[in-house]
């Protein structure tokens, strides 16, 4: 306790020095530059300023500037660095056979017509034949077990946290912030607090636990471990977890707009690991685009948890979902495109835009929006795996090729919709096939209930010299032909 106090203590002093010595070091350049340039005017100086003029008058007047500089590099956002991250790989035991699964359903209880159009959304998914299921959701009857549901959520967590330090070497003493989201499974204590728990944290470690905010919650909950680590001393480090526990959550009654999240939804976890210090980070984080659709009233309602009529609890998809995403990711995209685009995309879609208005009441000039080519700005693709249906709409809108929707078309088949987690399989899918290079940009895009679009920007700093442990074992398989449907 005293080593860790003395080493806390220390890193605060150590931050303390640095700003001292930044302080110092700006003031002796500011003042290096007015001599200077008070001896290169000095001439014009002569002939404007009175020969009585006292020389402290010059400092004086630059003085603001000095001001302002310092000002502005002590109060900037310090940037925040990705040090690594680590994905679940399920073992084999959880695979999902796709002829057993068919049989599950027929012990369920269903009827032949329900059987019948689950088994062809399955087909027709994208999800290949080694996705996984916690145990209790692939054998009848379905158990609601809060106990088999903290096991679930130990497994995952305690599994890609361990993965993480013992890439990254971290130390759990070392952790300043931990961000856990789960959407569907809350449990007393906190997942955060089971992770404080397991590891022995801090406790003055923030810790803070998200629920119910979709599949896009990875990368809000990136956001706030950002905005977080901007407020605490430089080298500060944060741990994100994003996971999806479906123990107890899965539906066992008739609706079909409720069963299709039996279909999509598969076990997956992430840790990923943030810092304000570059030292050993992998990627730079640049640019965070956050955009909500749930004023509307079809938005707030396409994800929806109610019971049906039988008083099961479930989570509805709207059949608008599609559509519905397509109109968050373009309200993502006009805040996202100056930041992401270069100066010529940027101005090609302004003339568009006023080509638009102008030949508005002309309907035979057939004018279409200009869609940017986002791969001139962009190296790397990483879309939330919700669905093929939303891969393909993705794909559309922006423009895609089939190569850079590649790893959310692999990621889909192998480990399906992980939920918040997906797109951190994708990023380590792009580094497992060996194609992330340094300077790289991958864009981050989440879709989540609510209805929110979020986007992230990284730049790759050190790419991977191996694969994550979830994509080492299956890679060399990839890619595959997924357009084949799985027989059920």
């Amino acid at each position: 306790m005293c080593s860790w106090w003395q080493g806390h203590n220390i890193k605060y002093l150590s931050q303390l020095v640095n700003n001292c010595i930044i302080f110092a070091a700006t003031m002796t350049v500011t003042t290096a530059v007015i001599l200077k340039a008070t001896q290169i005017y000095q001439y014009w100086l002569l002939f404007t300023w009175s020969a009585t003029t006292p020389p402290i008058y010059l400092v004086w007047a630059f003085l603001p500037i000095t001001v302002i500089t310092v000002k502005y590099l002590i109060q900037r956002p310090s940037t925040v660095y990705l040090v690594d991250y680590a994905c679940f790989g399920p073992n084999s035991n959880f695979h999902v056979d796709p002829s057993s699964w068919a049989e599950t359903l027929r012990l369920s209880f269903l009827d032949d017509d329900t059987i019948s159009f689950l088994t062809k959304v399955f087909r027709r998914s994208g999800l290949g034949s080694e996705t996984c299921l916690p145990c209790v959701n692939s054998y009848p009857p379905q158990t609601h077990s809060l106990r088999l549901a903290r096991g679930e959520a130990e497994m995952v967590i305690f599994t890609v946290i361990d993965d993480l330090f013992a890439k990254t070497s971290a130390k759990a003493h070392n952790i300043d912030i931990l961000i856990v989201n789960c959407s569907l499974t809350t449990m007393i204590p906190s997942m955060a607090d089971m992770i404080v728990n397991r590891y022995k944290l801090r406790s003055d470690t923030r810790n803070v636990h998200l629920s119910g905010m979709g599949c896009s919650a990875g990368l809000i909950a990136v956001g706030l471990a950002r905005n977080l680590l901007q407020t605490m001393p430089h080298g500060s480090r944060a741990l994100v977890v994003s996971t999806e526990i479906l123990t107890g959550n899965f539906y066992v009654g008739k609706e079909r707009s409720m069963q299709l999240a039996n279909v999509l939804f598969r076990m997956g976890g992430a840790a990923v690991l943030l810092s304000t210090s570059r030292d050993d980070a992998r990627f730079e984080l640049t640019h965070i685009v956050r955009k909500s659709t749930g004023a509307q009233d079809s938005a707030y309602r396409c994800v929806f948890q109610e019971e049906d009529g039988e008083g099961i609890l479930g989570i509805k998809l709207s059949k608008d979902l599609v559509a519905i995403a397509g109109a968050a990711l373009r309200a993502n995209i006009t805040t996202a495109a100056p930041v992401v685009l270069p100066f010529s995309e940027q101005l090609l879609l302004f003339l568009s835009s006023i080509a638009q208005k102008v030949f508005i009441i002309r309907k035979s000039a057939g004018t279409k929006q200009y869609v940017p080519n986002f791969g001139s700005a962009v190296e790397h693709f990483c879309i939330h795996a919700g669905g093929r249906a939303v891969v393909d709409a993705v794909q559309r809108s922006l423009k895609l090729s089939d190569e850079q929707v590649e790893p959310s078309r692999m990621t889909l088949h192998r480990f399906g919709n992980t939920s918040s987690s997906s797109l951190w399989y994708e990023m380590a899918y792009c580094e497992a096939k060996q194609v992330m290079r340094e300077g790289d940009r991958v864009w981050m895009i989440g879709f989540g209930s609510g209805y929110k679009c979020n986007s992230a920007l990284w730049k790759c700093i050190l790419p991977a010299r191996s694969a994550d442990s979830a994509w080492a074992n299956c890679i060399h398989r990839y890619p595959m032909d997924v357009t084949k449907q799985v027989s059920v």
